[in-house]
């Protein structure tokens, strides 16, 4: 699946919960989609969260 169909599932899936839920929980959707993308990121290795922890190296 390409990046931009997921980006437009994500799209979609936030609109129906902003609908359903309310502002309050498309927030914490927004939240958890954020928290979603930066575990991603690193797992994928475009995003370095070893640095965010102090006393820890990678080497």
């Amino acid at each position: 699946m390409s990046a931009s169909i997921a980006g437009l599932f994500a799209g979609l899936l936030l609109a129906l919960i902003a609908h359903e839920g309310g502002l309050g929980w498309f927030l914490l959707a927004l939240l958890f989609a954020g928290v979603g993308y930066v575990i991603g990121a690193h797992l994928e290795g475009k995003l370095d969260l070893a640095a965010l922890v102090p006393g820890r190296s990678r080497g």
